[in-house]
């Protein structure tokens, strides 16, 4: 993940919380190094394949560039 995504997450978080409401702050600690895990966690707590979780990450990056 890049240093704006970084710089995001915490918007992200609150967005992915409302969208999934199964997720809780420690599900979605962001460590610098650990990104597959973490979407392998998301992916186990949604239900969602990781290529849409990636997309959907990828994609609130790019809109607040």
């Amino acid at each position: 993940m890049s240093l704006q995504l970084k710089g995001n997450w915490n918007q992200l978080k609150g967005q992915l919380k409302q969208t999934y409401a199964a997720l809780t702050d420690d599900d979605l600690k962001f460590t610098e190094g650990q990104e597959d895990e973490l979407l392998g966690l998301l992916q186990e707590k949604t239900g969602e394949k990781i290529e849409n979780l990636r997309k959907m990450i990828f994609e609130t990056e790019e809109e607040s560039k």
